[in-house]
């Protein structure tokens, strides 16, 4: 036996008993085991029972020639490697090439040579093995494969649980996701708001796959959580920025477009940190581009991070267009981007905004474009806000709430300028179970009067600036100059909750500020004139509440809400 070679299983097939015994008796001193076949027939019998590792055929057999042996062997061992040699003395090429084609891999020319033999038994052997070590680590590469795509089964089925348990499928929202991975590196959420705003994040992982994901499940988690609460859009960011950056690799950030859609207040307010330009399409054909003006989430630290955002006017009927940059880098063979310009140009051609995503998907396929990144689309309708589905409320925890109580607060311009105490507010209200069915009400109610008393109050801030976008983009403007620069001023809130039966009971809150006041009839008399956007608090705080009242020239409120039985 040659150095380094293994022992194995022979099959010698030769009718010619002299010459198939002198080949064993060569085969067995080299250290083999020999099994033996008279004719093709045997031969493939002894096979079959005994699976032997290398057969060497006689091609002239009675019965059952080598050839026809050697191609039912080979269907019977299948994927395994079973070398064939075959045992012959012919010569002519016509016939070793029938050799081939009947499966052989090698021949031995008669008569015999010991070293050829022990020669072509190694590497037929060595061969052998290393067509198993293919098969079994293909076999180990697919069980490792299988595992994998059922983990990634179960993630995704956890991940699209988590990204979209929101209100994407309102019928104000229309959205298309094409993930250029099993994961979608685009994060799509939405959520109402206690206030009845709708909130809408569209995000764009580093990446594409399950890494890029990893980073949705937080991200998620923090949006649905603080949006519950009633935060704005600038404490939610903080969280989403700090968390990101707290977990997530250097390398690896999220671009976002997060906004949020008061009808109530006919606000969209909106930041961009690094996708590209959203628009808000007007129901005049107007078409106002919303940009990127912010670094994307993850890259600065939180003492860094400032979530400035921009606020536009809308009204019923408006639609809010946001995109991620699969759409924009879509290539052509020639290498040539979709780019902005041409997306712009189909939507000047536009006139049904129902058919835009089919008109921007119609333009990508005349383009000839191949996708290289994840695609998403996300429309969203300006609408009443009561035809939004409700937010998630705090579930009743079955535990005993307060029923008589009260609290009282003064904010004052350190606390004013970076915190906003509502949510903090609507969860204390929670806690009282009569309240729990008209919290929508509240929060809308809450935010109205807390939003006047800072900015008309003790900001200063007049209201009828707000009669066209470009005063209303200077009124916000003109609010964070006065809020960064506030020296001095102050809101006051109490909130007392009072049984007045046996399972009924009673809120009132009180608001008072430190500012000049204003005229209460007047401005709810230009409501009712429809001027502008002024006054239109008072008048929505008026029909939520049970009661509301203005005193002290309207530096002061007091709001009652009452319930009866169990909410």
């Amino acid at each position: 036996m040659l150095p380094d070679s293994l022992p194995v299983s022979v099959l010698i097939a030769d009718d010619n008993m002299t010459d198939r015994m002198l080949l064993s008796s060569i085969v067995r001193r080299q250290g083999h085991h020999v099994l033996q076949a008279g004719n093709g027939e045997e031969a493939v019998k002894v096979f079959e029972q005994m699976r032997p590792q290398i057969v060497l055929l006689d091609v002239m057999m009675p019965i059952m020639d080598g050839f026809e042996a050697a191609r039912r062997i080979k269907a019977l061992a299948g994927e395994a490697l079973v070398p064939v040699i075959f045992l012959t003395s012919m010569s002519e090429d016509e016939a070793l090439v029938r050799c081939l084609e009947a499966g052989g891999d090698d021949f031995l020319p008669k008569p015999y040579n010991q070293i050829i033999l022990a020669a072509k038994l190694h590497a037929m052997e060595r061969m052998r093995r290393l067509q198993a070590t293919v098969l079994k680590q293909r076999d180990e590469l697919a069980r490792h494969h299988g595992h994998l795509l059922n983990e990634q089964r179960v993630a995704k089925a956890v991940f699209d649980q988590v990204a979209h348990s929101g209100c994407l499928g309102a019928g104000n929202i229309r959205y298309l996701q094409s993930p250029y991975a099993l994961f979608n590196g685009d994060l799509l959420l939405a959520a109402a708001s206690p206030g009845g705003d709708l909130y809408v994040l569209l995000g764009d992982f580093t990446g594409h796959g399950l890494p890029a994901a990893v980073g949705a499940m937080p991200l998620a988690d923090v949006f649905y959580g603080m949006t519950a609460k009633g935060y704005g859009l600038a404490e939610t960011l903080r969280e989403m920025n700090a968390k990101l950056k707290r977990i997530l690799p250097p390398d690896m950030f999220c671009c976002a477009t997060l906004i949020n859609v008061s009808v109530n207040r006919r606000v969209l307010e909106v930041w961009n940190g690094g996708m590209p330009d959203g628009y808000l399409l007007k129901q005049n054909g107007e078409r106002v581009p919303v940009p990127s003006r912010a670094l994307p989430l993850g890259i600065l630290s939180p003492e860094r991070f400032e979530p400035k955002t921009q606020v536009y006017p809308i009204e019923e009927g408006d639609r809010i267009f946001l995109l991620s940059d699969g759409v924009i880098e879509t290539t052509n063979h020639e290498e040539t981007l979709f780019g902005a310009e041409r997306l712009e140009a189909v939507l000047d051609r536009n006139t049904d905004r129902d058919r835009l995503f089919e008109d921007i998907r119609e333009a990508l396929q005349g383009f000839h474009g191949e996708t290289r990144d994840d695609v998403s689309m996300v429309q969203v309708k300006v609408v009443d806000s009561a035809s939004l589905p409700p937010a998630v409320l705090t579930p009743d925890r079955g535990q005993p709430t307060p029923t008589d109580w009260s609290v009282s607060f003064e904010f004052r311009s350190e606390t004013l300028k970076h915190y906003n105490p509502l949510p903090f507010l609507l969860q204390l209200l929670q806690e009282v179970q009569g309240l729990r069915g008209q919290s929508g009400a509240l929060y809308t109610v809450l935010t109205e009067l807390y939003s006047n008393a800072l900015e008309h109050g003790v900001l200063g801030l007049d209201s009828s600036l707000k009669r066209n976008g470009e005063g209303f983009a200077r009124y916000y403007q003109m609010r964070e100059e006065r809020l960064r620069e506030l020296q001095g001023g102050y809101v006051k809130l109490g909130l007392a909750v009072e049984p007045q039966t046996e399972e009924g009971g009673r809120l009132v809150i009180t608001i008072e500020d430190s500012g000049a006041g204003f005229d209460v009839p007047a401005t709810l008399k230009r409501v009712g004139e429809g001027d502008g956007y002024s006054g239109r608090g008072v008048k929505l705080v008026r029909a939520l509440s049970h009661s509301a009242r203005w005193a002290d020239d309207g530096r002061s409120a007091r709001v009652e809400f009452a319930w009866e039985g169990q909410a």
